[in-house]
């Protein structure tokens, strides 16, 4: 079978760039599909053209210039030793959910994207994550989960999820907070009309909810 295997993959190696990196791509599939790992993401990494990967629109992670040149030098140096994070929004095309910043690098620095020919390194997020409060949600975890974000864009991003009728207690597990969290960024949007039956001090600041927010997620971290 491995002799087989490396006559076959001898007729790949010929192909030209576009359909060596579709064949490939279709065995990745073909494995992933018989693998005792194909309910985990990271089974199966694909390397689509960078144009058919788009950045989300509510990513509150931040990093700040140092940061930024930090990983492009470890992905020029390193290579990508992680995959972006995607979901399918039709059948060419794909979302981030996580890797916001490797995406832009892969995309806006010419050596890097010489170096890859053009493509970005992928895994599909699982298909029961399909609408986009659970988006959002995969996205929060994925950053809580390894860095910093900014206040004001996680307020947004509660408030929109209370759009979309997430209780408090929902979004509190979903996000990895606790429900005091969830009220003060709320309360940061101004948007008090939405938690009338809720009770909280009207003495409340922006300032005071962002100071107090702060010391709670540096507790938690």
């Amino acid at each position: 079978m491995k002799t087989q295997f490396k006559n076959l993959l001898k007729k790949v190696e010929k192909l030209n760039i576009e359909e060596k990196v579709k064949i490939i791509n279709d065995f990745k599939i073909m494995m992933h599909e018989i693998s005792p790992f194909n309910t985990e993401p990271v089974d199966c990494v694909l390397w689509v053209k960078n144009s058919t990967v788009s950045a989300n629109d509510y990513n509150p992670n931040s990093v700040a210039p140092p940061e930024m040149e930090l990983l492009r030098l470890s992905i020029a140096n390193d290579g990508y030793t992680q995959p972006i994070v995607s979901m399918k929004t039709d059948n060419e095309n794909r979302e981030v959910i996580d890797g916001f910043h490797r995406n832009r690098v892969g995309k806006e620095c010419n050596d890097i994207q010489s170096r890859v020919h053009g493509y970005l390194p992928i895994v599909t997020i699982r298909d029961t994550q399909e609408n986009k409060g659970d988006r959002i949600a995969s996205t929060i975890r994925h950053n809580r989960a390894r860095g910093k974000h900014r206040i004001d864009a996680m307020s947004e991003i509660v408030l929109d999820l209370k759009k979309r009728n997430w209780s408090d207690k929902k979004i509190s597990k979903q996000l990895g907070m606790d429900q005091d969290e969830v009220l003060r960024l709320t309360q940061l949007t101004g948007l008090s009309e939405l938690f009338k039956n809720k009770e909280f001090s009207e003495a409340w600041e922006a300032e005071i909810i962002v100071e107090d927010y702060e010391k709670i997620t540096n507790e938690k971290n």
